[in-house]
């Protein structure tokens, strides 16, 4: 089997766990790539993981047969940019903190990799969101959580004009709106005040960053809407992005997003679930009558 891996910076006390996905595959005769920003943080730290061969961010990863993220989510959705639309299984093993979609916890990366050599899992297959404006993200225009409209040179407001399938929705007179997947919900959404919502129904939400209006609350959408937007207000800036990616664009771009043609395709190993993670990981639920 073909594994990819993809890591950020790590401190000391992360180190034996990263031997130890190294040693497991090993141990399997596994064939390991890794990216090249990895092997940077693994040679600072003088780790031996055998024979590897390495890949760039822009290569075709199709031949994989897993990915595997060695971080925090922020991880895993940078390893999603490189596989893209291959569809490459990804596994994130949480060596972070909070770990929403890297879930399986670093005490279990042995029976993770058992797991995956004895096929006991399913994939979790999530809707991605796509922006639809040339020249920017440079080629990379897809997200798994959110897409956001923010303020950036000024405190002061701005106006998001919102349409939906040509139709205006609305002005939203805010610090800016995230259009998020269901995936995303847990995410900037949340902070924000919009609802949970399930990975598998089909929507995007819209979700107004501080609104400077009682009545403006987060709407849920389907998912195969065209969603559109044009922003204005005093600084000619603001700032857009694609999960943890940014871009600065100016008051003439004219920006529309819509659903992806290609999900990400999540490994869920069996004694995980979505409540459970809610559970655990935001104290969703949380009760003292509990």
């Amino acid at each position: 089997m073909k594994f990819g891996i993809h890591g950020k910076e790590f401190d000391k006390e992360t180190i034996p766990y990263i031997k130890e996905v190294f040693r497991e595959l090993s141990k399997r005769k596994a064939e390991v790539v890794i990216s090249e920003a990895f092997e940077d943080h693994l040679k600072q730290n003088h780790i031996d993981t055998g024979d590897f061969i390495t890949y760039e961010e822009k290569d075709n990863l199709d031949y994989m047969d897993f990915m595997l993220t060695l971080g925090g989510d922020g991880t895993l959705l940078e390893a999603l940019t490189h596989v893209g639309k291959t569809e490459v299984p990804l596994l994130g093993i949480n060596t972070g903190r909070l770990g929403f979609l890297a879930t399986t916890a670093k005490q279990d990366i042995c029976n993770a990799i058992d797991c995956l050599f004895a096929s006991c899992y399913d994939f979790d297959r999530r809707t991605l969101i796509q922006l639809k404006s040339e020249g920017l993200f440079d080629g990379l225009n897809f997200a798994l959580n959110d897409f956001t409209i923010l303020k950036k040179d000024t405190s002061s407001m701005i106006v998001v004009h919102a349409y939906i399938n040509g139709e205006f929705l609305n002005s939203y007179w805010a610090d800016g709106i995230i259009v998020s997947t269901p995936t995303g919900s847990t995410g900037y959404n949340i902070s924000c005040g919009g609802p949970l919502v399930l990975p598998q129904s089909n929507n995007f939400i819209i979700t107004p960053v501080s609104p400077h209006n009682l009545t403006v609350r987060p709407i849920v959408v389907p998912d195969d809407s065209e969603l559109s937007f044009t922003i204005e207000g005093r600084s000619k800036n603001f700032l857009i992005s694609l999960d943890s990616r940014f871009e600065i664009v100016d008051d003439s771009v004219r920006l529309k997003v819509v659903k992806e043609d290609f999900k990400a395709k999540l490994v869920k190993l069996k004694e995980n679930n979505y409540f459970k993670t809610l559970r655990q990981k935001l104290n969703w639920g949380l009760d003292v009558r509990n």
